[in-house]
């Protein structure tokens, strides 16, 4: 199929107009007929223009999660048939709305579009869905919020604008805002450190520095995000020092945005350093448990207005989220789509045992504390059987399926050795434990009771829960 695919595709690059239909089919085959049907199926092709296409969803929050998750796949696919398509662009049609004639909205087009291009290509883009109407603030980030506020009226006495704070917490949010209400009346250039490093490096290879000077440095608002990344890179310090000056020279506005206050920039020249230092600097902190509240009812209140006739999320699972969950607010926005994508996927809301496993990564609970004797006592009051029993030599029936049900769960959930694990049960010899391994492994294929009940003592081992069902 690929060799059928491909040779077509070198055949009628020019000539043929792109099959919307072929790609999806591509995409099903790629990424699994459960996540074609939940999502990618939701797409309509609009129409194909020199070097992008125009595609159609019905919710903002189907183009969020496609976007953050299958968008560089579906990209791929269609450069693979035609190498000049870049990019991807995406626009709202509800599905009442799908029959419009399509000249009736022409006028519009552009307005409700979403910007996704290859990052090779094209950088400067600034996302219209990122502004300060949908930035959720609390005490953690008003600080930051306010100043980032105050320098898009104009203000110039916050210049430059240095906004720090851990992964996930909100600072390209914040630049992408300011972008956005700047650009309406000035030239606004929004990099990340790494795409300005390339441009820089790109520009010395093709002896092109002039334009690069003249790019950056014609600008009215220059953004730059993660700045850490400059970290020992000498020349690209140097050149971004005399950009620094050259703009606040000219009165042009810079927002920064990093990771780490100024003074604890690592391999950073001590002058940039102190030139940020000199402006406004204002931290984003972990947000507390009112913002982590907020934060979740808005986006559990979109998904539940987007499908009003499917599964509704419960305030049990939003306190659930808030209480457990105290990263970063994309760890919480993260957590909150795997919890849907489950309930589009199983067509139901999991409960609080679903929700701990399907978060078992993101959750603040100790999972240190799962030991090998935990796991032979919590098994052996399941089966009703002694720990003399499990660990005997016997080979009844009803010990030998206990025993390696335990076996099994210490090598998934410890990190102990096979070794280890053989010590732990009485000396057993280490191919002992891989043949109780793959004697389980082998059983969960063909029985359901064996599944549920491991996936019981699984649950009561890692959350100390007591309840029937997973």
């Amino acid at each position: 199929m690929n060799n059928t695919f491909t040779n077509k595709k070198l055949a009628n690059l020019k000539s043929e107009k792109l099959n919307w239909e072929t790609i999806q089919a591509e995409m099903k085959n790629k990424l699994g007929t459960d996540i074609y049907e939940s999502w990618l199926k939701k797409i309509t092709f609009v129409e194909e223009f020199h070097n992008y296409v125009l595609l159609s969803v019905p919710t903002r929050f189907i183009r969020d999660w496609i976007t953050s998750r299958y968008l560089d796949q579906i990209l791929q696919s269609l450069k693979n048939y035609k190498r000049e398509i870049i990019r991807i662009e995406f626009k709202i049609v509800p599905q009442d709305l799908k029959n419009i004639k399509k000249e009736e909205n022409q006028s519009k087009k552009i307005e409700n579009i979403s910007f996704l291009t290859d990052s090779f290509l094209q950088y400067n883009r600034i996302d219209p869905n990122k502004t300060f109407k949908n930035f959720i603030t609390g005490s953690s980030n008003k600080l930051a919020f306010e100043a980032s506020l105050k320098v898009s009226e104009n203000v110039q006495n916050y210049n430059p604008l240095y906004i720090y704070g851990g992964v996930g917490m909100g600072k390209t949010h914040l630049l992408n805002s300011i972008g956005f209400e700047l650009k309406k009346n000035n030239m606004v250039t929004f990099i990340s450190a790494e795409r300005f490093m390339y441009q820089f490096v790109k520009s010395i290879k093709s002896n092109d520095m002039v334009k690069f000077k003249e790019y950056f440095r014609n600008t009215n608002v220059l953004l730059i995000d993660d700045i850490q990344f400059m970290n020992g890179k000498e020349a690209m310090q140097e050149e971004f020092f005399h950009t620094f000056n050259a703009l606040k020279e000219k009165g042009s506005k810079i927002i920064v945005s990093a990771d780490r206050p100024p003074n604890r920039l690592s391999r950073i020249q001590e002058r940039i350093k102190s030139r940020f230092s000199g402006g406004l600097v204002v931290d984003i902190q972990k947000p507390d448990y009112e913002l982590r509240k907020k934060i979740i009812s808005k986006k559990i209140e979109e998904f539940n207005n987007s499908y009003l006739d499917e599964i509704k999320i419960s305030k049990e699972i939003e306190d659930f989220i808030g209480k457990e969950i105290t990263g970063s607010i994309r760890e919480i926005v993260g957590a909150i789509n795997r919890i849907i994508s489950f309930s589009r996927i199983y067509k139901k809301a999991p409960n609080i045992s679903e929700i701990k496993v399907v978060l078992k990564d993101l959750l603040s609970l100790n999972e240190n504390k799962v030991t090998i004797d935990l796991i032979q006592t919590l098994v052996c009051k399941f089966f009703k059987i002694s720990k003399n029993e499990m660990l005997s030599s016997r080979r009844s029936r009803y010990l030998v399926r206990p025993r390696q049900i335990g076996i099994y769960l210490t090598k998934i959930l410890t990190s102990k050795s096979l070794p280890e694990i053989g010590r732990e049960f009485s000396n057993r010899d280490h191919t002992t434990i891989i043949h109780s391994v793959k004697t389980i492994e082998k059983l969960k294929e063909t029985d359901r009771v064996m599944v549920d009940n491991i996936n019981k003592l699984k649950n009561q081992i890692l959350y100390n829960n007591s309840e029937d069902e997973i």
